[in-house]
């Protein structure tokens, strides 16, 4: 247990993991009441909307992807996170007054959508590098492992504190409180000390110049095998297997006619599951392909499983299954991407495979909430299960061809 937290003992790496915590509680809270609105508010639930609403939010991490990751590498992560914070905090102040004023619309919540998805593009994989600028190579496993288990236990609280808060004070008041959530890690980011952001630099072969970095990320991750593999499986996984806040709508509303808090229920238990997997990976020194492609394989038995459970809480009890499966197979491709990334060109490989998984979840999210819509919420979690096997099999047709 000692070894799960061994990066918590860097005060600055601690600062920024409480801090970070705060801010994702908030986030989730907001992320909860949106799905909510669009499905039981501003549509007749409708999960197309929703598929719609997560495109959007996804869309500019892949429309800007050499910009981002290039801005990860070249600018002051410090800085950039304090910009991108505060414009993330102001968007969801101005949705918050616009919902409590009775003026937001389905297409208000669309461009508010898009915003956030422009705003988080180039926080994200600043974010992420930050990371390696606060602790040593050694620790960085261990330190992404400790991230995830921060964002999924914000994940666990977060929608069952926002489906209780919607039906005591409204979806405007949740937006207010994410708004003010991001008072503490902007605080914290102006008093953190971090590693300065390398620069690139003309001393040897694998330093490139200034002009040539925009996309030196794409010929990095050509010239290994491994992360191209590692890469085009989370895309494919992200199309159906990040897309839960889609099916999970549909689901409470069309299957279980059930309300926010339930909705809120069934996002924190698959939490609970995804700080499970988050503490496994944590533990574990060395991420590789078979491990990933494994995680798959339990993730795809699990979604096929759930998908036929008429009872709404052994349902919820399967998502936590489904969350850890999710947790293994996504921290494992972060930090064998990030492990295997060189430090100068860590922001723009973090940026692709970023903009890989959510481009897949930005194409997926209207594609589920079709099939939700058309078949039924049960087929979308269903094809989630195929598609992550099929992605489990390439993942073993690789190891079996080296």
């Amino acid at each position: 247990m000692k070894n799960t937290f061994r990066s918590l003992s860097n005060p600055q790496y601690r600062l920024w993991a409480i801090g970070a915590f705060i801010s994702n509680i908030g986030t989730w809270l907001q992320r909860t009441a949106q799905d909510w609105i669009v499905i039981a508010e501003l549509s007749d639930g409708n999960a197309t909307a929703v598929g719609i609403v997560v495109a959007l939010q996804f869309a500019p991490q892949f429309i800007f992807l050499p910009i981002i990751g290039w801005a990860a590498d070249y600018f002051d992560r410090r800085k950039l996170l304090i910009t991108t914070q505060t414009l993330r905090g102001l968007l969801a102040l101005l949705q918050a007054v616009m919902i409590l004023n009775g003026h937001l619309e389905l297409w208000h919540m669309y461009i508010f959508a898009f915003l956030l998805g422009c705003f988080t593009a180039f926080d994200t994989p600043a974010r992420h590098a930050f990371v390696a600028d606060l602790v040593a190579d050694k620790d960085l496993p261990n330190a992404v492992s400790l991230n995830s288990i921060s964002f999924n236990s914000a994940r666990m609280i977060g929608p069952a504190i926002a489906g209780f808060l919607i039906l005591l004070i409204g979806a405007g008041w949740v937006f207010a409180l994410n708004a003010l959530s991001f008072l503490p890690i902007l605080a914290i980011m102006f008093i953190i000390k971090a590693k300065p952001t390398d620069t690139p630099k003309v001393n040897n072969d694998t330093q490139p110049t200034k002009k040539t970095t925009l996309f030196d990320g794409f010929h990095y991750i050509r010239q290994r095998p491994d992360m191209i593999v590692a890469i085009s499986m989370f895309f494919f996984f992200a199309m159906f297997g990040l897309n839960f806040t889609v099916y999970l709508s549909a689901m409470t509303v069309n299957v279980f006619t059930g309300n926010s808090q339930q909705f809120g229920i069934l996002m924190s238990i698959m939490a609970i599951g995804s700080i499970v997997g988050a503490m496994i990976t944590a533990s574990r020194d060395e991420p590789n392909i078979r491990f990933i492609s494994f995680s798959a394989i339990g993730f795809g038995v699990t979604a096929l499983v759930t998908s036929i459970i008429p009872n709404f809480w052994v349902f919820a009890l399967l998502l936590s299954v489904i969350g850890m499966t999710t947790q293994l197979f996504t921290t494992s491709v972060h930090s064998l991407v990030q492990l295997s990334a060189q430090k100068y060109i860590r922001g723009r490989v973090i940026a692709i495979l970023l903009a890989t998984s959510v481009g897949g979840t930005a194409i997926g999210g209207p594609l589920v909430g079709w099939v939700a819509d058309l078949l039924g919420a049960r087929w979308a979690i269903a094809c989630g299960g195929i598609v992550a096997l099929s992605t489990a099999a390439y993942g073993i047709g690789y190891l079996k061809r080296k």
